[in-house]
């Protein structure tokens, strides 16, 4: 047999379309070619595919070899299709006879003593062969990223010859070692962070209702402290979420097992950060940090700090839950539902509301710093929080050893869980993302509360997009207090919470 066909995956964002490896041996002048829209790495595993196969005391086929990467229009990169080309060579020149191989796919790179290296972005690739009942064969140094579908159709080896030894049925490849879940050790916890209450208070509604959150204080009080915490009390997430967010992690090059797989990320990007930084992107594709947020928190500190084209990036993906992303060497789309919690001082000095210190910034200054912020962005965010200094009596309280202590993440956590779990049992999904159609439904309100609520709408003058994140807010107070419908108090906190639409 001179033709041999083989099968490995590309990597398109994380979506891994297949690829058909097609190796044919004809007469001629020694040669090897590699053709179907191959990058320089491709075009390099030439030299580490012949290497490879002499140093494994195999016979590389003096005569013309013509590799076709199919489909031909989509672009190939990396290394991935290394161990896949060694074995449709040694099959094409009969030195691997008699094995189906369309029930395999290979991903791996080779090094030139035959090595099998680890590869970037794996496991979409490993999801979408384990669905069409193939046999994966992957690099050890997966292991830990292919034991997260526990699958006995995935397979690892660490050597070209092993791969041989599995497929002529000397020596079968074993799977994936499974490492144990391990609960994660935060480090940290609400019980350490003094008074706040209103802060406290903002954040479990944040974490009950997937609601994004913008705390605005003087600096010293507690801000990036507290949204530190906010992880604490975040629900775990479900399967599918997890293996979506390890998709992407993948994708980006990070590590992924089994440890901490269903913890929420949170992602706290520097204010220096670009657009690319933040949305993903580049020449190549660089996954950014609101899909490494991705089901998780977004954390943005000192937010007027951040570029202003760099915050208007977020607003579509706020929305849509996801990021387009087009260059001209690719259009891929991310996922990117993340929950945006942000920090900021009210002005440059940071003590324009701090009624201890006295503000040195002109009006002119603050109301440019204010205005760093972008109306369409201020509209998405639906908790807009004043966290303020510390009361004298608060600050005693702080080393008295006999004081009461503040209330843990464990019991806001058991909370959040509690409200959570009534949402997806009455709705389907967290009220940050319920529809219009939906509030109509689950967001009824009295005559009398429709009446404030326009009341209130008109006089702060608020957007559509705002009434129905007022909505929801509302929605999510009533759940946490057990009541079924939306009562005046939960409403007029709820509206409470748009203080800075004036700004």
């Amino acid at each position: 047999m001179t033709l041999a066909v083989v099968y490995s995956r590309a990597n398109i964002g994380i979506q891994a379309p297949l690829i058909t490896v097609e190796v044919h041996l004809s007469a001629g002048l020694p040669g090897f070619t590699i053709v179907g829209l191959p990058e320089t790495v491709v075009k390099e595993s030439r030299e580490r595919v012949r290497s490879a196969l002499l140093h494994s005391g195999l016979e590389f086929p003096q005569r013309r070899i013509t590799i076709n990467l199919a489909p031909a229009d989509l672009p190939k990169a990396g290394g991935r299709f290394d161990l896949a080309m060694a074995i449709g060579i040694l099959a094409a020149s009969q030195q691997l006879e008699k094995v189906e191989l369309q029930n395999f796919e290979f991903m791996g790179e080779l090094a030139l003593s035959g090595d099998v290296r680890r590869v970037q972005g794996l496991l979409p690739g490993l999801i979408a062969g384990s669905q069409l009942g193939r046999h994966c064969i992957v690099p050890v140094a997966n292991a830990s990223e292919a034991a997260l579908l526990d699958s006995d159709k995935i397979l690892v080896c660490g050597h070209l010859l092993q791969v041989l030894g599995h497929l002529r049925g000397e020596t079968p490849l074993s799977r994936p070692a499974k490492t144990e879940t391990t609960a994660v050790d935060f480090g940290c916890d609400f019980a350490e962070v003094a008074g706040q209450a209103s802060a406290k208070r903002a954040l479990l509604l944040a974490a009950a209702g997937g609601h994004n959150l913008l705390m605005r204080g003087p600096p010293g009080t507690g801000k990036t402290m507290l949204a530190s915490r906010l992880v604490t009390i975040l629900p775990p997430l479900t399967l599918e979420q997890a293996m979506e967010l390890a998709a992407i992690k993948s994708i980006s090059g990070k590590e992924v097992s089994l440890a901490g797989l269903q913890q929420p990320p949170f992602r706290a990007p520097h204010h220096t950060s670009s657009a690319i930084a933040l949305t993903g992107g580049g020449s190549t594709l660089h996954t950014g940090e609101i899909s490494l947020a991705h089901h998780g928190v977004l954390f943005l500190d000192e937010l007027p700090e951040f570029s202003m084209r760099v915050l208007d990036v977020l607003r579509e993906p706020m929305e849509a839950g996801c990021v387009q992303i087009s260059r001209a060497k690719y259009q891929v789309s991310l996922p990117a539902r993340f929950q945006l919690l942000a920090a900021m001082n009210p002005c440059p000095c940071g003590y324009a509301t701090d009624p201890e210190r006295e503000c040195r910034c002109t009006p002119d200054r603050i109301r440019q710093y204010q205005q760093r912020i972008s109306g369409p962005l201020l509209d998405r965010i639906d908790i807009q929080l004043e966290v303020p200094r510390l009361s004298e009596d608060e600050r005693k309280r702080l080393l008295d050893k006999q004081q009461k202590p503040e209330v843990s993440s464990a019991e806001m956590r058991a909370a959040v869980l509690r409200c959570r779990a009534l949402q997806l049992r009455q709705r389907g999904r967290i009220n940050a993302h319920l529809q219009q159609q939906e509030l109509q439904e689950y967001c009824a309100l009295t005559e009398k509360d429709s009446t404030l609520f326009n009341a209130a709408m008109t006089r702060l003058k608020l957007s559509t997009r705002a009434c129905f994140r007022i909505l929801r807010i509302a929605r999510t107070i009533a759940d946490l207090a057990e009541s079924e419908p939306i009562e005046t108090r939960h409403l007029l906190e709820a509206i409470n919470y748009r203080r800075f639409d004036t700004l």
